[in-house]
């Protein structure tokens, strides 16, 4: 058993501002669960790629616990159909998507803190979850990328 309390809250921030890639997981499954359940800690510069899941079985329920994200949602071609602010005690706290919807993440608070829930077992993406006109994490272009995707939010 784990608490989701201000304790665990503070080392994910703290966890995912050592770590390089800005971001840190907390599971409460295990990775062969039905049902994956993690707490994800995000700084600004983390950058989560734009991506879908195209199993029937994956879709992704994201709640912000604290501070803000953005999410971006594209067409196929990578235009953006819609924007919206996830905020912890705002008027939208998160998101329920569904398979095959192209999305990406932005942190637009320190410290901010995601609860995922998505069907397991855990796979990674495969040819066709990637966004072809989005770089993928690590490419040169992603910093530039990022900067765009966060400056939709103003």
């Amino acid at each position: 058993m784990r608490f989701l309390d201000q304790a665990l809250f503070a080392d994910l921030a703290a966890g995912a501002a050592a770590s390089p890639r800005q971001r840190l997981h907390h599971n409460f499954h295990g990775m062969e669960e039905p049902c994956h359940r993690l707490a994800v800690g995000l700084q600004p510069g983390t950058y989560i790629a734009p991506h879908r899941h195209l199993s029937a079985d994956k879709a992704e329920t994201l709640l912000v616990l604290k501070g803000a994200l953005g999410l971006l949602l594209f067409s196929e071609d990578g235009a953006v159909q819609e924007t919206r602010e996830l905020r912890a005690g705002g008027e939208c706290v998160g998101v329920d998507l569904t398979p095959g919807q192209f999305h990406a993440l932005v942190v637009l608070e320190a410290d901010s803190l995601l609860f995922e829930c998505k069907a397991g077992p855990y796979r990674p993406l495969v040819d066709g979850e990637f966004a072809p006109w989005a770089p993928r994490e690590g490419e040169p272009a992603a910093l530039d990328y990022l900067a765009w995707m966060r400056a939709q939010f103003g």
